[in-house]
């Protein structure tokens, strides 16, 4: 068996608060775009990474996921999001932390509890 992506699904009630965290903050790009259908949802994408956001109050009431992304370059990925998204970094986890585990992590929270890790191995 051999598998080359996961795409995680990720559902907001207002897919606007998705497209903030991922295409203003985060640099994804929309691929797939279904935005102006009566359930809107989309693929947003950044080098080989993907990922479903959809336009759904009930699923979004029930799952509030946190994922991890992972990058060779976490104070660069830093610098950019604390200087143009601040409000993104989580209250948590707002600076570059050594881990227990070993890895440099940082993390942003949206208006919605939706938890993005910014990790470096």
């Amino acid at each position: 068996m051999k598998f080359t992506k996961l795409v995680p699904n990720i559902f907001f009630e207002d897919i606007n608060d998705g497209l903030k965290l991922f295409v203003d903050c985060l640099e994804f790009t929309i691929g797939y775009n279904d935005l102006d259908s009566k359930n809107p949802c989309c693929v947003v994408q950044k080098d080989t990474l993907s990922v479903f956001l959809f336009q759904n109050k009930e699923y979004a009431d029930k799952d509030r996921p946190e994922i991890r992304l992972h990058t060779d370059d976490i104070e660069d990925v830093y610098g950019k999001i604390s200087q143009t998204h601040p409000h993104f970094l989580h209250p948590n986890l707002n600076t570059i932390t050594i881990r227990p585990w070993g890895a440099k992590e940082f993390a942003l929270r949206d208006n919605t509890n939706v938890c993005v890790i910014i990790q470096q191995w």
